[in-house]
């Protein structure tokens, strides 16, 4: 396992949300290389042809991203890791918003009548970085495929047909 692949604990949570062979078509190359070369490439920006071998083919790792994209696997699969990880209490839903989203209304300007407040330096002892669930850490893997594969579609939609 490199850098980047999925650990053993988010491909044991995956697993059971994924496609099985339908065995009319051969054996499948492993879901686990096959997705880690997804993610590889969505992490990179990779050609498919550039992709090292370590994944497979590049040519079966991109024939299965475009397979299960248009079947919404990718969807399906971020949807189902999600509810389990709701279901185990490991999501936390709080939302966070900033001003890049909403906008102030014309009468919010003006100056602040308070100073603002001091915030704690780094090294003080104030809340600590929570370590990154496995549930976390593979549905942020999933969301990033679910983007590549949406903006892919929308590409896709939007280029005439070709031939060839």
């Amino acid at each position: 396992m490199e850098r980047g692949d999925l650990t053993d604990a988010e491909w044991e949570r995956l697993k059971p949300f994924l496609p099985v062979s339908n065995g009319r078509c051969g054996r499948w190359r492993d879901h686990r290389q096959v997705i880690d070369g997804v993610l590889h490439r969505v992490r990179t920006g990779v050609q498919w042809r550039d992709l090292p071998e370590r994944f497979g083919p590049w040519k079966t790792v991109y024939e299965r991203h475009r397979l299960w994209s248009a079947e919404d696997t990718w969807e399906r699969s971020l949807g189902e890791v999600q509810a389990a990880a709701d279901a185990a209490g490991e999501v936390d839903w709080d939302v966070a918003v900033d001003s890049t989203v909403v906008r102030a209304h014309q009468h919010a300007a003006g100056a602040r009548a308070d100073p603002p407040p001091v915030l704690a330096s780094k090294g003080a002892d104030g809340a600590e970085h929570q370590p990154e669930t496995s549930w976390e850490s593979l549905v942020a893997r999933l969301v990033e495929v679910v983007q590549e594969a949406r903006a892919w579609a929308a590409r896709g939609a939007g280029s005439p047909a070709s031939s060839t």
